[in-house]
């Protein structure tokens, strides 16, 4: 197995077995599954969109610069395309609040 494929498989493996055991922790307080798997389920959503932000946000910002360096008027145009990407982690975060118990 490649070290491209057997990293996200052991960053995975880690988070699942940390959430069982803070989940073993906090079992006496009378916390359910679905209140763990809430947490683990906005980190998630968290953690992906700030990923996928980054790689949009990072592919934009490349090709912007270029285009600016040519045609400095179309500063404009393409800093609402970089905002565009970097509204993936604000839905990132608004979806985790939702997911968080009041």
């Amino acid at each position: 197995m490649s070290r491209a494929r057997l990293l996200p498989a052991l960053l995975l493996g880690l988070v699942l077995a940390l959430s069982s055991v803070a989940y073993a922790q906090q079992a006496a307080a009378g916390t359910s599954t679905g209140d763990g798997l809430k947490g683990v389920g906005a980190g998630l959503a968290i953690g992906l969109a700030g990923i996928g932000a980054g790689v949009a946000v990072g592919r934009i910002g490349a090709v912007s610069v270029s285009v600016i360096a040519e045609k400095p008027e179309m500063f404009g145009r393409t800093l609402i395309y970089v905002a565009l990407g970097e509204g993936i982690a604000i839905y990132g975060l608004l979806i985790a609040i939702l997911l968080l118990p009041g």
